[in-house]
């Protein structure tokens, strides 16, 4: 029981309800108790009614903010690339094996979405090239 780590952080949407490990009961339980709410996105730590959180607290709090962080942009690409790949195989599915019926039923719904996305990937790419064309006449 000695190798739980001394915080626990159960994720959600936005951050995450921080918990105190405690493994030192006499009923060798493991006990949690909830000392802080994360938002991730405001960076906001809330003590969890009338606590005062540590500087151990806060470091092992503002550590994981960090890491989750990290692990939340590295999910971000690799959702795209997912996408990539969903995109392909949906492909070979409309080529290879979808009904009439199958057919019928996405067709409008996909074209609408590859449409959205087509449009805001030529504008994006379009201001990417203006911006290095500037770039670069600035630099002449």
């Amino acid at each position: 029981m000695n190798d739980l780590p001394e915080y626990y952080f159960r994720v959600r949407d936005n951050g995450a309800f921080v918990f105190r490990v405690e493994t030192q009961s006499r009923q060798r339980r493991i006990e949690m108790d909830q000392i802080a709410v994360v938002n991730i996105r405001s960076g906001q730590i809330k003590p969890h009614g009338d606590r005062i959180l540590s500087k151990a607290d806060m470091a092992a709090i503002t550590d994981w903010m960090t890491e989750r962080n990290v692990v939340l942009e590295q999910r971000k690409i690799d959702d795209i690339h997912r996408a990539v790949d969903y995109l392909n195989q949906t492909a070979h599915w409309v080529n290879t094996s979808a009904s009439d019926d199958e057919l019928d039923e996405v067709t409008d719904t996909l074209l609408l979405a590859m449409h959205d996305l087509r449009a805001v990937l030529v504008r994006k790419k379009a201001d990417r090239l203006q911006k290095a064309a500037k770039k670069r006449l600035a630099g002449e």
